[in-house]
């Protein structure tokens, strides 16, 4: 059964999807922040219906949306909230792009909630997980006794092994770049699905590794959740646990995790 948390979150992906799904490919506002990414009023309105949902429900709550900002963020329970993941396809018009939600208590991430509205020729996808309580799929109309568990692959040696790449330009410009390099010709093969896909592949046993060097952690949080309720492992780069300032991702289905120790970008 759902914790109410968990159902909070849900109910919110819900809300921001309709508002998604009205305006994919239709005309919308769009601004370019600092950093040159894209914002769109529709990014906006979904982490505004979110954040109605999660406040109504849970006031005492932090919220932390990649729109919004802060609020709060020094509560014992935090939202962690990017309300369209890939902005940038959701303005070229392809649907890969997704609602992240995820819950931290105390630093730590308890609940995720990915939700691709467009995915899967309109039909959307949607996965959740809750610590201890496994990781589950379904289309995005679903009733939950109809979602299936997801587990990751049994996949145990690199010449078997598929790893998905996303944003990957730190690691370019860092020595260890050279050691992707050796790495690739060992691997069964080499994708870049990126987004929300690779980890939902990850997690449903599709592929066995990802790789990304420049995220922010709303775009990972609920993701990493999944994964690990799946079987799989997911940290930064170096190995450590996720936290805010989280900016790599190693994600594994747990067996592969040590082969790509050669990635780290700390010293030493």
């Amino acid at each position: 059964m759902s914790s109410a948390p968990l159902t909070a979150a849900l109910d919110a992906a819900c809300a921001a999807s309709d508002i998604i799904r009205k305006a994919f490919r239709g005309n919308f506002d769009v601004q370019y922040k600092a950093d040159a990414s894209p914002v769109t009023e529709v990014d906006v309105a979904a982490e505004k219906a979110i954040k109605a949902v999660l406040q109504a429900r849970f006031p005492d709550y932090g919220f932390f949306g990649e729109e919004t900002g802060k609020d709060h963020a020094d509560a014992e329970y935090l939202w962690l909230v990017d309300p369209i993941d890939g902005t940038k396809a959701f303005v070229r018009g392809y649907p890969v792009f997704s609602v992240q939600i995820a819950l931290m208590h105390r630093g730590e991430l308890k609940l995720g909630v990915s939700c691709a509205p467009c995915w899967n020729e309109g039909l959307g996808e949607l996965l959740w997980a809750e610590s201890g309580q496994g990781a589950w799929r379904g289309l995005l109309d679903t009733p939950a006794a109809q979602f299936e568990r997801l587990q990751v692959s049994p996949i145990g040696s690199l010449d078997k092994a598929t790893l998905s790449t996303g944003n990957l330009a730190t690691l370019a410009r860092a020595p260890q770049w050279a050691a992707l390099g050796q790495l690739i010709p060992q691997l069964h093969r080499i994708r870049g699905y990126g987004d929300f896909l690779h980890y939902h592949w990850l997690a449903a046993g599709k592929l066995d590794a990802v790789v990304e060097s420049d995220v922010n952690i709303l775009d990972i949080a609920a993701l990493a959740v999944i994964v690990r309720e799946a079987g799989g492992t997911f940290t930064d780069l170096d190995g450590r646990e996720l936290g805010l300032d989280t900016r790599t991702v190693l994600a594994t289905n747990g067996r592969l995790h040590p082969a790509f120790g050669s990635l780290r970008l700390s010293a030493g």
